[in-house]
């Protein structure tokens, strides 16, 4: 079987070197390749004719369309087209159909994980699709992953992404402003870490990510905020939460005024940072 792999940026490199790793037989495709030799490429109408399964990972729901476009009609029937791009609902429900209607089977997986869970492979996919298709691809999800789980139909993934990463946002604003307000407080950040990883205020944003230099487990802010997940990676999730509840008329306040915190934070440094330099830009050292 040939795997495609289309989208091949700080994501998708790391992703498809994972399936090489696995002696899996891969071909990629980028339309700005750059450190990739290790990848072997060609164009879309040869992944489209040579592969079973395409995956693709890229920026927005717009280029999606646009490279749908292009490759859904020269695909052989049965292809499974696999996502991992985190774009709006709308688009992947409108290239879901579109492949449908061609007798292909598309699959919206975003992932969870940022770079360097594509790295690693430890990513998390979030799935919505066809059961049967996701049978024939969960294999190479968990080359590339930790974990993917089927969360329903067409669009059904990227719903679990938007919502998953519009927690993600406010917890880890609600961990700055505490981590601020502790060392305002004169309260030793080594000494509010040892209680909230193992109290009520626990989650992923502290025990894991860590947003106070030196404080738990490697991360970012131990790199001077260098991303593993930019800032404005987190503005485009959330705008795309804020939006999905607006069409559906879901009360998100909390979500909302997260989407204007990092506006501001990107506003006033926070471009080319990590999404937890929250910390310092609330302490006002950026």
């Amino acid at each position: 079987m040939k795997i495609g792999f289309i989208g091949l940026g700080n994501m998708g490199a790391p992703m498809a070197r994972n399936l090489i790793k696995a002696q899996e037989n891969i071909v990629g495709f980028d339309v700005y390749p750059s450190n990739v030799d290790d990848i072997p490429q060609n164009s879309i109408k040869e992944i489209a004719s040579e592969c079973s399964i395409i995956f693709t990972m890229l920026p927005d729901g717009e280029i999606l369309k646009k490279v749908y476009s292009e490759l859904v009609p020269i695909c052989n029937k049965g292809t499974i087209l696999v996502d991992c791009s985190t774009v709006d609902v709308d688009s992947a429900l409108h290239v879901a159909n579109e492949s449908a209607s061609r007798g292909l089977f598309a699959m919206d997986a975003p992932v969870s994980g940022g770079v360097v869970g594509a790295e690693k492979g430890t990513l998390t996919f979030m799935v919505g699709g066809d059961a049967e298709a996701y049978n024939k691809v969960e294999h190479f999800f968990g080359i590339m992953g930790q974990k993917s789980v089927l969360c329903g139909k067409s669009g059904t993934g990227q719903s679990a992404k938007i919502c998953n990463n519009m927690i993600l946002g406010i917890s880890m604003i609600g961990v700055c402003e505490s981590f601020n307000l502790a060392e305002k407080l004169n309260l030793s950040w080594e000494r509010l870490y040892d209680v909230v990883s193992t109290s009520s205020g626990s989650c992923w944003s502290v025990n894991t990510y860590c947003p106070a230099p030196g404080i738990g487990p490697e991360s970012p802010a131990d790199r001077d905020y260098q991303p593993g997940f930019a800032a404005d990676l987190m503005l485009k999730d959330l705008k795309l939460a804020k939006a999905a509840a607006a069409s559906v008329d879901a009360p998100t306040a909390l979500g909302k005024h997260a989407t204007e915190i990092y506006e501001n934070f990107l506003e006033n440094g926070g471009k080319g940072r990590d999404f937890s330099a929250i910390l310092p830009y609330l302490a006002k050292r950026l």
